[in-house]
């Protein structure tokens, strides 16, 4: 294993300010993955483009010769702008602003320059690079990357302050409804409101998360019918869930629909019911794996800790899991940046995350 890796840091910063340039959305990716692989080619790498649906598709580079080891695996997409007067990148010297500069483009930077100068310096190694979409909304990306590769060991770009996540929290996502009749507004006192019904019902779950304080709980939309001056006929609710990666999945997923069941039968007259509309298992990786031992050698020839944490979002991490390729999530910025008004990254952390990934490859795979 050698010593410092060769990444460019100016290449790289040009790079970076590139990609928060480009707004791209969840579903509005074009313009972006246009961008990287004319950038990938130009550099003397093909990108495959694999096909997520008719306007989208994920950017692979991989070996012609050989079955790739490792993955890099970044998401191009970012949430909706905050504010669509001002978006772009802010230069603040070490700081870079903008839309995704933390959750994924410095990260999406960090990997392509690492691939970028693997092919300059340590060519035939058995890495691959894929950039994919959709990650903020469904993974699409992810579930159609691992559709058809397969790679023993991934490194996911997210940001973790560059503290190595070899576990990822579980995720729930749950809707909720409630139902009644739809009337004029005046008659309000006649009837049940579906409105109503849906606070007290979230009550009974804030209480219930009450009891499992390890959960993190967030109620992210909560929405009845758009028209004024009437009662509605419907509340919808969707709630994400969360929760450690040793948590009892199963059981907890029986118990949040058990608390909408109880509220019926306490009430019954109330229209309510909950479906978990997704579930992405945690996990948690050995120390012991390869994958772990390499990282855990660079750092200590570079002085920084090894301090594994469990990575606290559901990512695309826990996709490549249930497909069986073993994630590890190690990224610059914090995730306290993450989909913030004001996020940005720190373009030293996104040197560094480069030049880890370029000796993270060269360690594991020579």
């Amino acid at each position: 294993m050698t010593g410092q890796a060769p990444i460019d840091p100016a290449r790289l910063r040009r790079l970076l300010r590139r990609l928060v340039d480009i707004y791209s959305p969840s579903g509005k990716e074009e313009e972006i993955l246009e961008f990287c692989q004319g950038y990938l080619k130009r550099r003397g790498l093909e990108a495959h483009r694999q096909e997520v649906d008719e306007y989208r598709y994920n950017l692979v580079v991989a070996p012609t010769d050989s079955q790739a080891r490792l993955v890099l695996v970044g998401h191009l997409d970012t949430v909706a702008a905050y504010d669509l007067e001002n978006l772009g990148v802010e230069d603040e010297g070490e700081l870079l602003r903008g839309l995704g500069a933390a959750d994924m483009k410095g990260g999406c930077a960090a990997m392509i320059e690492a691939m970028v100068s693997l092919r300059e310096r340590r060519p035939g190694l058995p890495v691959a690079l894929a950039l994919v979409v959709g990650e903020e909304e469904e993974g699409d990306g992810a579930q159609t990357l691992c559709k058809e590769y397969h790679f023993p060991w991934a490194v996911i770009g997210e940001p973790t302050d560059l503290q190595p996540c070899l576990s990822n929290y579980g995720y729930l996502e749950m809707q909720v409804l409630t139902r009644g009749r739809r009337r004029h507004a005046s008659l309000a006192n006649d009837g049940r409101n579906p409105i109503q019904d849906m606070l007290n019902l979230l009550l009974r779950y804030s209480g219930y998360m009450a009891s499992r304080p390890e959960l993190v709980y967030n109620i992210r939309d909560l929405m009845s019918s758009p028209e004024g001056f009437v009662v509605p006929e419907l509340c919808e609710a969707w709630i994400d869930l969360h929760l450690p990666p040793a948590s009892p999945l199963g059981e907890i997923a029986r118990e949040l629909e058990e608390v909408a069941a109880q509220a019926g039968r306490d009430d019954p007259g109330l229209l309510a019911e909950a479906r978990l509309a997704g579930i992405h298992a945690g996990y948690q990786l050995s120390d012991q794996e390869p994958m772990a031992r390499a990282l855990r050698e660079i750092y200590a020839q570079e002085g920084r800790p090894f301090q594994p944490r469990p990575f606290r979002s559901h990512s695309d991490a826990n996709l490549l899991w249930a497909a069986g390729i073993k994630p590890l999530i190690l990224g610059p910025g914090r995730l306290e940046e993450a989909h913030a008004p004001e996020e940005w990254v720190d373009f030293g952390q996104v040197r560094q995350a480069a030049g880890l990934y370029f000796r993270l490859a060269e360690g594991l795979l020579s």
